[in-house]
């Protein structure tokens, strides 16, 4: 499932209406209402404050609000971006400052998705996945054979340590589980050694695995 690491902002301008999305990571609806009312009093000056929050492995909970403009018009669409997008456990606010051009009901619809995506753009996302951190212990010989099946799987080496043998440490997908320990097996003529270690959640940024 995917979930914001960072959250962050994006703005637009449609008809000299200024739009700005903030998003932000929430575990449980009273983060999520909190970090509304901190909107509504960061941006106070502005006419609308719409805001959704999906929240849940399976995104059971989810709210919406329109705050002031016409209904299914901001909150609704806002809300759809995050539930398109697959987004879990995250709140993000629209704040419009009005800018004397109405946009009617298909315009604010357009204007508040495409806000929220500007703001999707300007935070981190991770994928995250089920997974089981391996240690490989193998001799010198069998290093570049794992290295190079792993890079190919494109597997994330947590890190080697290099002693009288190779222990390469990895973070292997659950759904991959099988499949990497037969290569290394036929790679290695049986000779590499797996030490199975905790299952966990993680996902990969920037090449560097971060567990959940």
């Amino acid at each position: 499932m995917k979930i914001i690491y960072t959250g962050g902002e994006g703005e637009i301008v449609e008809k000299k209406s200024r739009f700005i999305a903030t998003l932000r990571p929430v575990q449980t609806e009273a983060e999520a209402i909190a970090f509304i009312g901190e909107m509504k009093k960061k941006y106070w000056d502005a006419r609308h404050n719409c805001s959704a929050f999906v929240i849940g492995k399976n995104q059971e909970i989810s709210r919406c609000s329109d705050d002031g403009e016409p209904s299914q018009t901001a909150g609704r669409p806002m809300l759809d971006v995050l539930l398109k997008e697959e987004i879990h456990n995250a709140a993000v606010v629209v704040t419009r400052y009005f800018g004397g051009v109405l946009l009617g009901t298909g315009g604010l619809v357009r204007a508040y998705q495409k806000a929220v995506q500007a703001g999707l753009n300007g935070s981190v996302i991770l994928d995250i996945q089920p997974g089981q951190k391996l240690a490989v212990h193998t001799d010198y010989n069998g290093l570049g054979k794992i290295q190079y099946l792993l890079g190919k799987a494109k597997i994330s080496i947590i890190e080697v340590e290099y002693t009288d043998q190779v222990i390469i440490h990895a973070m292997i997908p659950l759904e991959l589980k099988e499949q990497i320990r037969k290569k290394i097996t036929e790679g290695t003529n049986g000779t590499a050694m797996f030490e199975w270690q905790e299952s966990v959640n993680f996902a990969v940024l920037e090449g560097e695995v971060i567990t959940l």
